[in-house]
Formats: C-alpha cells, structure tokens, sequence
C-alpha cells in the first residue's frame, strides 16, 4: 500500500474520502490531495469540536456560579415574601455579569481537552503528516477566539452595564419600595433613621407575627406599639402595616405619664420612610463606556474617577484573554517532544500559567483604579501573551521534527 494510501484510511471519519473504495484514485483522490478542501474539512472538524466543548463547559459553570449567587436571594422568597418573578428577574440581570469571566476560562478548558484528544487520537498527527502545517491546525482555535472576543466585546460594551443597571434599580427599589418584605425576623430592623421593627415571625401574603415597633418621625412625640399579629398591605399612597390586638404607648410631655391605649385594629403608614430618593449614584458597572471615559462633573463622580476609568479600560481588555488564553493553550500543547502516553504535564504548565496570567490582570486591574499608570500594563497582559505564544505555536518542535518520523513509520508500518 503506497503512503498516501495508508494515510487515508488512517484519517479520523471526518477527514476520509466519501467513497473510500476509490482510494486516492480518479474524482475522489482528486478531491482528497486538494489543499483547499483538506484545510476546509480539517478547519470544520476541529472548530465543531472546539464549538461544542465551549458551549457545554460555558454553560455548566454558568449555572454553577449562578445558583451559587442566587443562593443570597432565596431567604427572600421563602422568609420573607418576595414574589418569585422578582427572584428571577434579580438573578437574571446578573449573568452578564458572570459570562464575561465564564466565557474565557471554558474556552480555555476546551482548546486545551478538545486539542489533547486530537493528539491522543493521532488526528493531530495525520492532519501534519497531510501536509497542514501548525497554523492551519490552530486557524480553528483562533476563529472560535475571534468570535467569542466579539461576543464578550458586545457584553461588556452592552449587555453588561444594561443589564447590571437593571439589577441595581430592582435592588434599590425593593430596598426603598419594599422595606416590610425585608424585615428580618428576631431581630431589630431599621426601616430609615426614625422607625425600628421587631418580628417574632413571618408568615406567608405579608402575614407578622409578635410586632414591637418604636416610632419617632413625629418629633414631638415618640410613639411605641405592640401587637400580637399584624398585616403588610401595599395602597395607592403607599405601603402600611395593619396591627390587630395590640397597645400603642407615648410619654404625655406635659405630665410625663404613660398614656397607654390598647386597639383591636390599627393601621400604621410607612409611606414617610418608602419614599425613594431622588437620587442615586451609578456604579462604574452600571455605566456604558462614554460615561466611563467621561465622567459628569459631580462630586460623587470627582471623588470615584479613578475608578471610572480604570472599569473603561478593564471592558476593553477582558475580551482579549480569550486570544490570550487561547495561545497559551496551543504553545503548551504543540511544543515540545511527541508522547503518546499523554500530556498531562503541559496540560497542568499550561493551566498554572492561565491561572498566573488571570491574576496577574486582576491584579494591575486593582492597581489602575489608584494608580493610572498601570493602565497600559492591563493592555500588555494580554497582547504579550498573545504574542509569545503565537510565537511558541510557529516555531513548535514537536510537529516539525516528531511527526514526519511518525509519518514515515505509518508508511512503513
């Protein structure tokens, strides 16, 4: 059998003639020995496998993180009557937030699976030994990475400061609009600066139980009430508590005796203390990259612009780590001597410089918001990175000396 010939039923599925009963003769070898095709079928093969293993590590660590983090705001719904389409919308706003770290680390825990086993497979190998050189073999890699940079590009730019502007108006609205469904029970709640709340027990629909509230917005007179059951209502002027059998106490100033005035019904208003305020400042989160760059004159802004840019600057590069880590993939795993019995120590190398790398730029990332002169270093991590890797990955010794021997011995085989 000539050399060609064991190459081709050698060839992973994929890469195999339609016909193999025509071998390398005719129409079909034709076809097979065209470059063009060969790089179109091997670029296919190894960016659908790149694809798939992306999609599902993403989407695996993605609901980790995100059940993890939801955690936090299940108290509110079981405790303390929060409706669940509040809990979802809550949580939903996050994920952008989570995407922009998940994306990069599984595309990264993909090159590295997904590659490993096309080496352990001798796909790899017979892919060179076809004449593809290390470029044609990576061009899938650094595709899926050009895509999945633009991805995070339009989440960072976009998706996230809408979606976290979302999440810190909710959270400011039930802080402000909502102050009776995060009572805490058994302890002391305060609910603004001149009204505290005690709750022996929550029940579900805004039921309370054993109520002591201590009420000082009137600044002529302090007032303390006491109930044994109470009812959280929601009116068009506003949120009240309804209290049933209970007693209200105040200090008469003039005799400085206890007035003491026991009810079996009685309703107070917590309109005063739910009015939202009128203002409130956004995060460097909240803000798209104009509002970051050039932030308004206000003291609030003055005070926190170093952070303002150093969040900017932080959007434009956290994309780019998936070229990064992309690149320290592909040197860790072609260069370096051919071992069929695994690769696990470049695996690990390369792991450990990802981890190295990852916090290097969270590092400088902290700098920058203090110091401005780091900024440019948030832009050389990941550009060198790329760079030195990209230059392991054209000078790999191990596809320019290991596998034409490989080659040879198939032939001979």
């Amino acid at each position: 059998m000539t050399h060609a010939g064991c190459l081709a039923n050698r060839a992973p599925f994929h890469l195999r003639p339609k016909n193999s009963k025509e071998g390398l003769s005719g129409h079909g070898a034709r076809v097979y020995h065209s470059a063009g095709n060969m790089r179109k079928i091997a670029f296919l093969y190894i960016f659908r496998q790149l694809a798939w293993a992306t999609v599902l590590v993403c989407a695996g660590l993605t609901c980790v993180i995100w059940l993890t983090q939801s955690l936090r705001f299940v108290d509110l719904i079981v405790n303390r009557g929060l409706e669940l389409t509040a809990f979802v919308s809550l949580t939903l706003h996050l994920l952008p937030t989570y995407l922009v770290i998940v994306i990069p680390i599984a595309f990264f825990a993909a090159v590295l699976f997904t590659y490993n086993k096309l080496t352990m497979d001798s796909e790899l190998v017979i892919l060179r030994a076809a004449g593809l050189p290390p470029r044609t073999m990576a061009a899938p890699g650094i595709a899926l990475a050009l895509l999945l940079t633009v991805v995070c590009y339009s989440i960072t730019l976009y998706f996230l400061p809408s979606s976290y502007r979302e999440f810190k108006d909710l959270q400011f609205l039930f802080r402000h609009n909502y102050s009776a469904v995060l009572l805490k029970e058994g302890v002391f709640n305060s609910l603004g600066d001149k009204l505290t709340v005690y709750v022996r027990e929550r029940a579900g629909e805004g039921d309370l139980y054993g109520i002591l509230m201590h009420d000082s917005r009137n600044a002529k007179q302090s007032v303390t009430i006491m109930a044994e059951h109470g009812k959280f209502v929601r009116t068009d002027s506003g949120p009240k508590v309804i209290l049933i059998n209970g007693n209200r106490q105040e200090i008469d100033e003039k005799t400085s005796r206890l007035q003491l005035l026991y009810f079996d019904r009685y309703t107070v208003d917590l309109g005063n203390i739910d009015k939202t305020p009128e203002y409130r400042w956004r995060e460097p989160r909240e803000r798209y990259l104009p509002g970051l760059f050039f932030p308004a004159d206000t003291a609030d802004d003055r005070n926190n612009k170093g952070k303002l840019i150093s969040e900017g600057h932080q959007r434009l590069t956290s994309p780019l780590y998936n070229l990064a880590f992309l690149f320290i993939a592909l040197a860790a795993l072609f260069s370096g001597d051919f071992n069929r019995r695994g690769q696990t120590g470049r695996i690990l190398a390369a792991v450990a410089i990802g981890v190295a790398i990852q916090l290097l730029g969270i590092g400088i990332n902290n700098m920058a918001s203090k110091t401005p002169a780091t900024i440019p270093l948030m832009y050389a991590v990941p550009f060198l990175t790329v760079a030195i890797g990209y230059r392991v990955l054209t000078t790999g010794r191990l596809l320019r000396r290991r596998i034409p021997a490989a080659a040879q011995k198939i032939e001979t085989g």
